[in-house]
């Protein structure tokens, strides 16, 4: 009986593929999405995104937009497989999203357009998925769209994103003649039908045959070169199987030796049967792919938890919505264990019990109410007040933390203030919920201006977030001009003192340190380094010290923005036995790092960004005009079939309304891309108009 029970269980873990569908912006991942769910019985009447009706696009945003915002998850059932699928935004400003999608995804559905191949934001999301090892297939989208190449699209990916693609279907017609493709692995053509349903078969003309035979041979050589059994079949000229080349193409893709790459367009229903095929084939179950490292945190060593239904659990949080309907939700995946709704759970990373209240499965903004989830399944659950994204949780005799997931950090701000006087406290209570939702939204209140402070992606980030205050919240706003989040650091060494002495009738205050500061390398943080010897500064006051200075760094000298990048060695000090205190040293290490910061050179840095332009016709020298009018510094020009890529680096307080201005230079035909790329030291006249806004 127990062997049965382990049967069954590989079995049901076979059986599930965790993907998530990412792209460019209009690449088409929504519609694709939406054929799966019609195409599995999950949905029953097709929604557009162009008429605000996709099922996945839920929020009032996303169908006023025609774009997708949040990532939605839901899951349906082919070929006695269950697919739980993510559908994630394709615009750079909503990167999070993507990034702790892939963090918690078994594989990918990469979709391309194929008029614009490989766009900036493929780029981007390509380089995310490699960071997490996630195993991809490619689907060509808009084969039947004038201009569309299926082999162009091939080769951007090879050039561009450094993978391996090979072709497991050939397009028959191209643009409007599109009408099927042909199986490579199967050597069969399929014929798309007007109505939708599956694809017909139809012998092949000696024309397709002969160009199916330089697609096969490709094929079979990529993948003998992933597998040494196949390899001495190749070598040797030994017929190989289609079922061999099948099994062997799987591991390929599973180890992210090999992309299959698929064509098809999918608002006309053209491409989706095999689609959902090959994501059955080719992408990985939960146990196909290596167990989860964590590290036990009883003992800081690392432990291996195994997809299997027996062992302890162990699931990782990755999104919380404020559901307006049953409050905070906090979407997991279980990578190993099970989890009942109404038991008691142990959040690792914070080390507190939760209560694991109702646990659903989620259709987009629909939820179904379950009894428990298990290894390799992705749910949501009501309950977890005190988890968060990136957070563990597990059971408690058996505690691990699991990796977390990394966000970049916001680049552009803009300050806040409520309308009302009954607006203040929702304000606040609104802004914090959201910050929950997105780490890449920060809060945060200026002292010395007063103002609150948001940070966001980009423009349209932070407006989306602002209607959703307006909407979902009910809150009045005003909203100031974006302030871009400069930052300030060193250029030198220096040493200096702070002494913090206070006497009054009763007991005193007393601290003294002496601090030396040096500037790091970019993207080094702030450092402390306790080098006290002797007691000059006694060990309880070393924390107090250190707070000060952190606290100090976070408003600079030039124009009150936070320091990064140096180093604040604690070299003396001196201490009084009765009128020292933690206060006292706190403040002492504030006024020394902040007298030596002014001796050290400080300089302010300013956010630039990387900018990718894609600009067809006539528009290259109206738009590198504008882009130098900016500041811009031109990286490189490519032109390629009558479309110029412009890439540039460009000051983030030169890009504001940068997309209005970008429409009217190109009569709205340009598109571009713009993601943080580093801080540069500011100088001449932006930095005298910082000085004087201060």
């Amino acid at each position: 009986m127990q062997s049965v029970g382990i049967n069954n269980e590989a079995k049901e873990l076979q059986s599930i593929r965790n993907i998530g569908f990412i792209a460019h912006i209009d690449a088409g991942k929504t519609t694709v999405s939406e054929r799966v769910l019609y195409l599995t019985g999950k949905i029953y009447k097709v929604g557009e995104v162009h008429d605000g009706t996709a099922t996945m696009d839920w929020m009032e945003q996303e169908r006023e937009r025609g774009i997708t915002i949040t990532s939605a998850a839901t899951s349906c059932y082919w070929n006695d497989h269950q697919i739980n699928i993510i559908d994630t935004p394709g615009h750079v400003d909503f990167t999070a999203e993507v990034e702790r999608s892939l963090r918690v995804l078994d594989g990918g559905v990469v979709v391309f357009d194929a008029v614009a191949g490989v766009q900036p934001q493929s780029e981007k999301v390509w380089r995310q998925a490699d960071t997490y090892q996630v195993p991809r297939i490619c689907f060509i989208n808009k084969m039947d769209r004038l201009g569309s190449n299926f082999d162009r699209t091939i080769d951007m990916i090879r050039q561009r994103l450094g993978a391996k693609p090979v072709a497991i279907q050939v397009p028959v017609g191209n643009e409007d003649a599109f009408s099927g493709f042909v199986d490579v692995i199967e050597e069969r053509q399929w014929v798309y039908q007007e109505s939708g349903e599956a694809p017909i078969e139809q012998p092949m003309t000696t024309e397709l045959r002969t160009l199916l035979e330089g697609y096969k041979d490709a094929l079979v050589e990529k993948v003998a070169e992933t597998d040494d059994d196949l390899m001495i079949k190749y070598l040797e000229g030994t017929q190989i199987t289609q079922e061999e080349l099948k099994v062997a193409l799987r591991q390929a893709t599973i180890t992210n030796q090999l992309v299959p790459v698929l064509c098809g367009a999918a608002l006309k229903n053209k491409g989706v049967h095999s689609l959902c095929d090959a994501v059955v084939d080719y992408l990985p179950s939960p146990c196909d792919l290596p167990s989860v490292n964590g590290i036990d945190s009883r003992n800081g060593e690392t432990v291996t938890r195994d997809p299997s239904l027996k062992a302890p659990l162990a699931a990782l949080s990755f999104k919380v919505v404020t559901d307006p309907y049953v409050g905070r939700v906090v979407y997991f995946r279980v990578y190993s264990g099970t989890v009942k709704a109404g038991s008691i759970v142990y959040n690792s990373t914070k080390g507190v019990r939760e209560r694991m209240g109702r646990i659903l499965k989620m259709h987009a903004q629909d939820r179904e109410e379950i009894q428990g989830i298990s290894a390799g399944n992705i749910a949501a659950a009501v309950g977890l007040k005190n988890t968060f994204t990136g957070e563990t949780i597990c059971d408690e005799s058996n505690p691990v933390v699991l990796e977390s997931i990394t966000f970049p950090e916001p680049v552009l701000s803009v300050a806040i203030e409520p309308k009302t006087k009954e607006d203040e406290e929702r304000l606040q209570n609104s802004l914090i919920k959201l910050a929950e939702e997105d780490p890449t939204f920060k809060v945060k209140f200026d002292k010395e201006t007063g103002q609150t402070i948001i940070s966001g992606m980009g423009e349209l980030h932070l407006e989306i977030l602002i209607d959703r205050l307006k909407r979902e919240f009910k809150v009045g706003a005003n909203v100031g001009k974006p302030r871009v989040a400069y930052r300030e650091t060193l250029t030198k060494s220096a040493k200096a003192e702070g002494k913090f002495i206070r006497q009054s009738g009763g007991r005193g205050q007393y601290g003294h340190v002496v601090v030396e500061v040096e500037p790091l390398s970019r993207g080094q943080g702030i450092q402390f380094e306790n080098l006290i010897v002797g007691g000059a500064v006694p060990k309880e006051y070393i924390k107090p010290v250190e707070r000060g200075i952190r606290s100090a760094l976070d408003n600079g000298v030039i124009a009150g923005f936070p320091f990064v990048d140096a180093k604040v060695k604690l070299l003396d000090g001196s201490y009084h036995p009765v009128d020292s205190s933690e206060l006292a040293f706190s403040t002492a290490g504030s006024m020394a790092v902040q007298s030596a910061v002014n001796k050290a050179g400080p300089v302010l840095l300013e956010p630039i960004m990387e900018v990718q332009v894609l600009i067809p016709g006539d528009f290259l020298g109206d738009v590198l005009g504008d882009l130098n009018s900016r500041r811009a510094s031109i990286r490189n020009v490519e032109t390629k079939e009558q479309v110029h890529q412009v890439d540039a680096d460009v000051p983030l307080s030169e890009l504001f309304g940068y997309t209005t201005a970008l429409r009217s230079l190109t009569q709205g035909r340009a598109t571009h891309n713009i993601q943080f790329g580093h801080y540069k030291q500011a100088q001449g006249k932006v930095l005298e108009e910082i000085k004087l806004s201060k």
